[in-house]
């Protein structure tokens, strides 16, 4: 089967889910499932995702990954032990084949018990769709690619380059996954410690870690990861106002970690908005920020500014791009910002699956949080999800960001 550990997920769906158990955990949500690729069928795989889903359902941590999660600094006692008691449960996942040839997925149940199932399903998905659509896969070419890539990183200049592996959810299969990590590690060398490289540091570019749990435990790198969109999309419905979901956010992960994790999310209604909230107190409480929509370089500029702006020095903060990058990109904007800031860059589909087969754009986005719709308003407009016009519409008014349509 394909997974095989509740581990095998992202380091940020542990870090939401304990400020889930904490402050929201009575919180009832919905996901939906969207493949962006036209023309895909994967209704026809729906019965060999439903059996790897319930394969997932019967899974339960071991005590040896409840003792590596307890050993994170900022994992808490009390959210060990409900791990401890935790497995999925088939009865909030629909899995249904459509005559379109789509395959339609919802995930409907309390927060707490349905957070998991996002990265493991679209593991699934893309897993069960490779094996059947490319039955002798071209290892060799994409080995070849990763030692291009290796090749780029290894070119002199980039000494305080780091890479991360954010491909989880898109990857080939958990077996290549775990291929291209090895050959990172051994070819890139691994960071073993959290803090940044100086600027001016000689040695080649880094691997810097993964966002995988599982890989981190048994490959012995670092695990990287804060929040995600669906932890600011929830806030719209768990906050005290929706112009204030933000802000309430913000507030909620700072009071759960305590000036760990400190990574924010700038996208979910658009850097402008983002920029509003994301005052002074916030400038000093947060570490940096992250990057996932829109233009990159644009992005970077506007964040820079915005701290000098608030007498934050930017050299004393991190900006993480993880929007879509290949190591060209990322050599590009590293060569733009280094020095006149903290830098790190995860990559995710062109680490993990690239073979030379078109990735499927999948993912499981949050549409609703107790009973009320709930979205997010990205730089990158094909990026948003939500079922309900009339809400997106009104959460544009309500946070000042102007119609894509009218832009």
């Amino acid at each position: 089967m394909i997974i095989q550990s509740l581990l095998d997920t992202d380091l940020y769906k542990y870090t939401m889910m304990q400020v889930v158990l904490h402050h929201f955990p009575g919180a009832q949500v919905e996901y939906r499932f969207k493949c962006r690729n036209p023309g895909v069928n994967l209704a026809q795989f729906a019965s060999q995702i439903r059996d790897e889903v319930r394969h997932l359902c019967s899974l339960q941590f071991r005590e040896p990954e409840l003792a590596y999660l307890k050993s994170m600094r900022f994992i808490k006692s009390d959210f060990i032990d409900f791990l401890g008691l935790f497995r999925l449960n088939e009865k909030y996942i629909d899995i249904v084949p459509l005559p379109s040839g789509e395959l339609d997925i919802q995930i409907k149940g309390p927060w707490l018990h349905t957070i998991l199932f996002e990265i493991p399903v679209l593991a699934i998905v893309n897993e069960v769709y490779f094996r059947n659509t490319q039955k002798q896969p071209d290892l060799a070419e994409g080995r070849r690619r990763l030692e291009v890539k290796i090749g780029q990183l290894q070119a002199d200049g980039l000494s305080d380059l780091k890479i991360a592996d954010y491909g989880t959810r898109r990857r080939f299969s958990k077996d290549w996954h775990e291929e291209v990590l090895r050959t990172l590690s051994a070819r890139l060398g691994a960071v073993a410690a959290p803090a940044a490289t100086p600027s001016g540091s000689t040695g080649l570019a880094q691997f810097a870690g993964t966002s995988n749990v599982l890989y981190a435990m048994k490959l012995g790198l670092l695990p990287l990861g804060t929040m995600a969109h669906e932890y600011l999309q929830a806030c719209q419905a768990l906050g005290p106002r929706l112009r204030d979901s933000q802000v309430f956010g913000f507030e909620s992960w700072a009071r759960e970690y305590r000036g760990d994790l400190g990574i924010a999310l700038s996208d979910v209604y658009g850097m402008s908005a983002f920029l509003r909230d994301f005052d002074l107190y916030f400038c000093k409480l947060f570490d940096g920020a992250r990057h996932d929509s829109g233009d990159p370089f644009q992005w970077g500029e506007r964040m820079l500014a915005h701290y000098a702006a608030n007498r934050v020095n930017p050299r004393t903060k991190t900006l993480i791009f993880s929007d879509g990058l290949t190591i060209p990109r990322t050599i590009e904007l590293y060569q733009q910002f280094r020095g006149r800031c903290l830098l790190a860059f995860g990559i995710g589909t062109n680490l993990t699956n690239d073979l030379g087969y078109e990735p499927l754009q999948i993912v499981i986005k949050m549409v609703r949080c107790n009973g009320q719709p709930v979205a997010k308003l990205s730089d990158t407009p094909s990026k948003n999800m939500c079922d309900d016009e009339k809400y997106l519409a009104y959460l544009r008014q309500v946070f000042e960001i102007e119609s894509p349509l009218a832009a």
